[in-house]
């Protein structure tokens, strides 16, 4: 089964981030005057990445120009939004563009030092359709939490002030016609209306990872990624 493709969705406009990094997407803030994308680029070609499918939106220009004139050698294709289509609708649109059984999918405003071989054996060995890396977190109330019964996601939890829990770690992976069905619109919401409504129909498992995770979704967390990601330099 081939899983040498990588979706990165790169298309949130980081309205939370807007007055740190003014003018920019989440994927382009730089990090010790790199743009984050860069980080994440770099993480996936550990994995001898073959193919990347960019998921792209507003000034989408200002990505592309970055990876073509910094990493010419990568084979890119990109996915543009013309209006947004929720995170559901990106990744139905990328798919799409898909050329591999399974993808890898990850959001582009988040870094989580996964061991992607592993990911892809535990997604092959387990035959489901879509997999979650999940981290391990302690003492939060940025994220909801995901609860599992012998691998299968059984429950998400809202967002609330947790002692402990497993959290979506933004990274998948999942049949490339997982999203194919005429059941799915142009604009939806991946996590909403795919991940919580098809948890009984549909076989969506997770894989715990304790491991180096930052969102820079938020202000403190984009200057904590300053420091913490100089060892991915």
């Amino acid at each position: 089964m081939r899983t040498d493709e990588v979706v990165i969705l790169a298309g949130g406009l980081g309205t939370r981030l807007s007055k740190t990094v003014p003018g920019v997407q989440k994927c382009m803030a730089p990090v010790n005057g790199l743009p984050f994308l860069y980080f994440l680029i770099k993480y996936l070609n550990q994995y001898n990445t073959k193919r990347f499918i960019l998921s792209l939106g507003h000034l989408h220009e200002n990505i592309q120009g970055f990876v073509d004139s910094h990493f010419s050698g990568l084979d890119v294709v990109y996915s543009i939004e013309t209006f947004p289509l929720g995170t559901g609708g990106a990744i139905k649109k990328a798919l799409g563009k898909s050329e591999s059984e399974s993808v890898i999918v990850i959001n582009g405003d988040t870094f989580f030092n996964v061991d992607l071989h592993r990911l892809k054996t535990k997604f092959r060995l387990a035959h489901c359709d879509c997999m979650i890396a999940l981290k391990p977190m302690k003492d939060f109330d940025r994220y909801g939490t995901v609860e599992t019964s012998n691998g299968k996601i059984i429950a998400f939890k809202e967002k609330q002030r947790y002692a402990e829990g497993l959290i979506n770690g933004g990274i998948y992976i999942m049949k490339n016609d997982l999203l194919a069905s005429d059941n799915f619109p142009e604009v939806f919401s991946f996590e909403k209306d795919y991940l919580e409504k098809q948890i009984d129909t549909d076989k969506i498992y997770g894989e715990v990872f304790d491991e180096y995770f930052i969102d820079i979704g938020i202000p403190e967390d984009y200057y904590r990624a300053q420091e913490e990601l100089r060892q991915f330099i």
